[in-house]
């Protein structure tokens, strides 16, 4: 009878078990740093979805006049929401006004100015700390909305909230919805038109904050307008006494940002 010679099993080498706890601790980690992202990205969005529900009416469509309507007999675009900015002036002093993007809705958001371009880049509308921040203009901008170019900071959010659509711009479809952007003001409701769209270098001339309207101002937008990389743009003839708007987030590489900007449309 032919014997079986069993083999001893050999022992788990103890470097294999030392790989094994630390792919254990990484892979712990790593679920560990997703929960808390997606915990504050949580955060943040519920904190502004709550702020739109308080604030923000939906206008009927089929109310709302083609072009615009009169207040005090003075000439005012009539909005596709109203914002109760009382509320809003309430909850934070520094409010400014109401961004709300036609063609990407998703982006409608309350603005501030802060004391400088650092203090809303990851707090909230409620001073909350949160990576998502706050939509935020230059603090060297008027916060009236009458600067020659008021530019408007927002977190390329991976969630899509925030600016993390604005992208959507380089798609002809996105023009083709709407090519207005509105800023909402305690003041009153400016309509702006979409010109160009690209990518910038951030110390570019793209951030150039004009001291005031004439010659130089419509030399800066007829430049901005020929770096235009989207398409169903409108095509202004530049006046001394426009304002624009750029709205300004970044791509993932941290010498660019995508930019789009607007100029105002009066009624």
């Amino acid at each position: 009878m032919e014997l079986k010679i069993r083999e001893k099993k050999k022992p788990f080498p103890v470097f294999s078990s030392f790989v094994l706890c630390v792919a254990v601790v990484i892979c712990l980690y790593s679920a560990g740093n997703l929960w808390s992202i997606f915990s504050e990205y949580k955060k943040g969005s519920n904190e502004y979805n709550q702020i739109k529900e308080m604030v923000v009416k939906e206008q009927d469509p089929e109310k709302i006049p083609e072009e615009e309507y009169k207040v005090d007999d003075v000439k005012e675009w009539q909005a596709p929401i109203e914002i109760d900015h009382q509320k809003l002036l309430k909850i934070n002093p520094d409010y400014v006004g109401w961004l709300y993007v036609e063609g990407i809705p998703e982006i409608s958001y309350p603005m501030v100015k802060g004391k400088d371009n650092d203090y809303y880049l990851h707090r909230t509308f409620e001073k909350n700390d949160n990576f998502a921040g706050s939509v935020f203009i230059d603090s060297d901008c008027d916060k009236d909305m009458n600067s020659c170019n008021t530019i408007i900071y927002g977190h390329n959010m991976k969630n899509g909230t925030m600016f993390g659509k604005l992208k959507q711009f380089k798609l002809p479809e996105t023009m083709q919805k709407s090519r207005y952007i509105w800023v909402l003001t305690p003041e009153g409701n400016y309509k702006y038109e979409i010109f160009s769209g690209y990518t910038a270098k951030i110390n570019s001339e793209t951030y150039t904050l004009i001291k005031g309207p004439g010659q130089e101002f419509i030399e800066y937008a007829q430049h901005m307008q020929q770096l235009n990389a989207i398409s169903e743009t409108a095509t202004p003839a530049f006046k001394e006494t426009d304002k624009i708007i750029t709205l300004s987030t970044c791509t993932g590489n941290e010498s660019t940002r995508f930019v789009v900007q607007a100029v105002r449309i009066e009624p």
